[in-house]
Order: structure tokens, then sequence, then C-alpha cells
């Protein structure tokens, strides 16, 4: 039984910001890191069908193989129709829906890959979205989860330091074991446009017993490190860090198979 209760926050209020910041083929991380390992993990093939779950204003949805089919959820109105306005493929569709209820869909077992690309951290529930993920997923499908590392990357508790003893950059962790949630200002240093949204944090020991309580396993992680290099004197420690913390998570998730 899922023990947090609060419902999935949209991105609705700060959709303007985030639309402007991400644009249409998303932000760095997301067009050399993200989106690559994204689709070398989901391996499609020409005719299989995919739904992106928090699906934003679509940046998965251009990546993609023209002939593959496509569905897109989000809880944000204007990311939805800024989606919707910039597609141009019968094939692919977007549709407004909380990921962690009932979806708008008709098709269940219809999808032969999930993807939920930096969205896991912005559910205060885990147990909706992986019934979803099960009750869609086609017997030999695959998911692919891509979160903000929940060790190294935890809003608020983990932080860049510097032990100049030894010349080394580390990453400060202040806390991980217990789920909270952490107020967010999505848009600091825009005049006018203040907003807040909710960052929720799971460590990975009960992401992986949401997994396994919805009926799925996961067959593979990957943690993926910043490809960014630096400059100067300090370049080399901090290239050096970024080599050994990841900034990402990558789960690729299977339906459990029964003996």
């Amino acid at each position: 039984m899922d023990r947090h209760k609060t419902s999935s926050t949209s991105w609705q209020k700060v959709s303007g910001w985030y639309r402007e910041k991400q644009g249409l083929r998303g932000s760095y991380y997301y067009r050399n890191l993200i989106l690559p390992k994204t689709l070398k993990l989901l391996n499609l093939q020409k005719n299989d069908r995919l739904l992106d779950l928090g699906c934003g204003q679509g940046v998965l949805e251009r990546a993609i193989p023209k002939e593959a089919y496509y569905v897109g959820v989000d809880l944000a109105h204007d990311l939805i129709k800024y989606a919707q306005s910039n597609s141009q493929n019968p094939k692919h569709g977007f549709y407004f829906g909380d990921i962690t209820k009932k979806l708008p869909l008709t098709t269940e077992k219809g999808f032969d890959k999930i993807a939920v690309i930096l969205t896991l951290q912005n559910l205060g529930s885990l147990e909706g979205l992986f019934l979803n993920i099960k009750r869609y997923l086609a017997p030999n499908g695959a998911v692919v989860i891509v979160l903000n590392h929940p060790y190294y990357r935890i809003p608020r508790q983990t932080s860049w330091e510097i032990d100049e003893a030894n010349k080394l950059q580390y990453r400060r962790i202040n806390r991980y074991q217990t789920f909270f949630k952490v107020p967010i200002e999505m848009n600091p240093g825009t005049p006018g446009v203040k907003a807040l949204t909710w960052s929720f944090h799971y460590p990975l020991w009960q992401i992986s017993e949401a997994v396994s309580q919805a009926g799925l396993a996961i067959s593979r992680i990957e943690e993926w490190v910043s490809d960014k290099k630096s400059v100067g004197k300090a370049s080399q420690m901090e290239n050096f860090a970024r080599t050994e913390i990841p900034l990402f998570m990558a789960l690729k998730l299977a339906l459990e198979v029964k003996p």
C-alpha cells in the first residue's frame, strides 16, 4: 500500500517558463545526454507503440522515428496544447491526464514501450503510476524511467563541496533514506513570475518496492554522468568529480515473470 497520498503536481502554473526553457528540442542535458541514452534503452522498432507518461511539451516525440506510434500524457494543459500544435505526425497524439490515475486511453496492454522522463520526482505517489504502466504495457514490452539521481541530486539536501587539502570536489549528502517533499521555486531570477511546485524524494529502495508491488521488475540500472568540461585552475578536480558523481539514473523495467 502506498503511504504517500499527496496528489500529483502539475506544472501548469509554470508551463510558460518551462516551455521557454526547454524549447522544442529540450535543454542541453536533454539533447546531449537524456534523449540519446533513453532512445538507446528504448530500442524502438519500426512498428513499436510508445507511451510517454509526463510528456511535457513533447521533446521525446520529436526525437523518435516517424514510423513509431506515439501517445503522450501530461497534467499541464498548456504544455499539451504546445505539444499538439508542434506535432505534424498523424500517428502521434497528446492527451491531458494525471498519470497516477485512470488515463484517457482505451488501449490497455497495447504499448510496446513506455517512457517516464524526469517525472517520477514530481509525483506525490508512485503506486498509481506503476499500476498504469502495468495496465498499458504489452506482455513483452519494456519501460524506461529517467530521474534525477535519487542519491546525489536531492533538492536542498545535496550540494557540491571542496576538500582543499586533497584538491577534491565532492558531493555532500545530508539525508537520503526516507521519503520527503521539498518546495521548489521553478523560475528563480525571473522578475514578476514566481511560482512554487514540489519535488518528492524517493530513495531507491522505495522505488524498487513500488515497482515490485505493481508486478513489475527492474531489469537494468544505468547512472549517467555529465559530458560537460571545465577550464581553468579548478578544472581537473571538477572534471574528475563529473566522471564519478552521476546526474541521472535510468531504470529499465519489464513485467515480472512468475515461476
